[in-house]
């Protein structure tokens, strides 16, 4: 089976799709001057287009990875934004944990498995 990758830098792709198995790596906010409800929101958006990109959408999400830097003071606020995103349709399955993330001004990252719409 092939691997087909989409958005391709130097080190990484942001998306790989192999038959109808869709793996997007870590995605994060664009502007990290900005507080963790804003940042989710924008990490939620691009997961959105890269999806689609995919030939997907967000209900067909089969897993979610959360790194939050801060879980103590960050968790509600990222849910707050989650579960907007998520209100229209049943409770995806995600992990959320705290790490140290590849710069102190990220808030909040995620992969993401799909599968084809």
């Amino acid at each position: 089976m092939t691997v087909q990758r989409l958005h391709v830098e130097k080190r990484f792709s942001e998306i790989a799709i192999s038959g109808n198995l869709i793996h997007l790596a870590g995605q994060l906010a664009t502007d990290t001057r900005v507080g963790i409800k804003e940042q989710t929101q924008q990490t939620l958006n691009i997961i959105d287009r890269l999806l689609a990109d995919a030939g997907s959408d967000k209900r067909h999400i089969m897993s979610v990875m959360i790194f939050l830097k801060d879980i103590e003071n960050d968790y509600a606020g990222m849910n707050e934004v989650w579960d907007a995103w998520c209100a229209d349709m049943q409770a995806l399955p995600r992990t959320c944990v705290q790490a140290r993330l590849y710069r102190p001004e990220v808030l909040v990252e995620m992969t993401v498995v799909a599968v084809k719409a």
